[in-house]
């Protein structure tokens, strides 16, 4: 069943609702690292937005948007913003990262600021992209040791 039609706007789902409709391992890594490396923990938000409609999940860091995340089945959609301050080292970045990305990319527009790259989470390459672009828009700080 669709997601936005399982959960509408007043069946708000748990973290272990979104999990299983998804089905992927590559989602709760994604949700380790950026609850590990970011110490912040995700909001759940509804959006009647007419591309992604229903429940997502977003993460901020110092009130700067880190990626909203849309559940799908087997799989999940990492929105990552990259800004003008970020698009040169993304550029740099490219080469490195799987042809998907690249193409994504490079097929993005550059509009309202940034490329609004949604990018289709199902394969752990797909995911370390992600994970390098949303460090592109803040930084992970070492912690002390």
């Amino acid at each position: 069943m669709e997601w936005s039609k399982l959960y509408g706007p007043d069946n708000q789902p748990s973290e272990t609702d979104i999990a299983e409709y998804i089905k992927s391992p590559l989602w709760e890594e994604l949700n380790g690292f950026l609850r590990g490396s970011y110490e912040t923990e995700p909001v759940l938000s509804y959006s009647l937005c007419s591309g992604q409609p229903g429940w997502n999940v977003k993460y901020r860091k110092a009130g700067r948007a880190l990626c909203t995340l849309y559940p799908m089945p087997g799989f999940f959609i990492a929105l990552v913003v990259i800004g003008a301050k970020e698009s040169g080292e993304a550029e740099l970045m490219l080469p490195v990262c799987s042809e998907y990305t690249q193409r994504l990319y490079a097929k993005t527009p550059f509009v309202m600021g940034g490329r609004w790259l949604m990018i289709r989470v199902a394969d752990e390459a797909v995911l370390d992209d992600a994970k390098r672009l949303i460090q592109l828009r803040r930084p992970v700080r070492q912690k002390a040791r």
